[in-house]
């Protein structure tokens, strides 16, 4: 297995190179510049605090499709009962920290460690990254974040203090996505939550070649806002 080991200079070796796990390479940094590359060309960093810095680029690739996401009845009627308000990009410093801070909680391990929290809360103040907060009774119980390149959503991580919190949290990014006529909600790996909204696995290439496409598209910059 052959990984590729990372230089000072900003650059990837092609995503078809990874590893059959997805492992493409190792070191380099989490700069605004370095990061931004690496989304464009479908990689992502992956590590843990006693690891160097792992870029991944799976295949195949969990995607989600706005205008495939399937919202359960249940989901809807919590919805509708206006159990949550939604923001965005409010608080998302404090999202990217819970999202770690459960997953320690739960003995779970987790990625996003404080270099991480660091290096994307930078991209969230240059305009890249957002997060979707989800409040119940003034409080944070839910939400997610991610990077937005063209017509692209990386999602990152979500979590949830109060059941469903979360759920609420993305179904209105995708509202808010497809009245952007997004193309496309990169996932990256697989799981079975994600799944029964609707996203679906498909092969690298073609997901490098819808990427290449939705880059065609500008980069929505600065502060998100959702009105329903």
């Amino acid at each position: 297995m052959t990984v590729f080991l990372l230089t000072d200079k900003i650059a990837f070796p092609p995503p078809h190179l990874a590893s059959e796990e997805g492992l493409l390479a190792v070191g380099g940094n989490l700069s605004r510049e370095r990061l931004l590359l690496a989304y464009r060309m479908g990689i992502f960093p992956w590590f843990s605090n006693d690891e160097p810095i792992l870029w991944w680029s799976p295949d195949p690739r969990l995607v989600l499709y706005p205008r495939e996401f399937r919202v359960s009845k249940t989901l809807k009627k919590i919805i509708n009962k206006r159990i949550f308000t939604v923001t965005m990009d409010s608080a998302f410093d404090r999202v990217i920290t819970q999202c770690s801070q459960i997953r320690l909680e739960n003995n779970q391990g987790t990625w996003i460690v404080e270099d991480m929290i660091d290096a994307y809360c930078k991209l969230h103040e240059s305009g890249f990254a957002h997060s979707v907060e989800a409040w119940h009774q003034g409080e944070l119980a839910g939400g997610l974040y991610g990077v937005s390149l063209g017509r692209c959503f990386f999602g990152e991580s979500m979590f949830t203090r109060i059941s469903n919190a979360s759920n609420v949290a993305l179904v209105t990014l995708v509202e808010y996505l497809n009245k952007l006529s997004f193309d496309m909600i990169d996932c990256q790996l697989t799981t079975k939550h994600l799944i029964r909204f609707g996203a679906k696995e498909i092969p690298r290439a073609r997901f490098l070649k819808q990427l290449e496409e939705s880059l065609k598209a500008p980069t929505i910059k600065g502060k998100w806002c959702f009105n329903p």
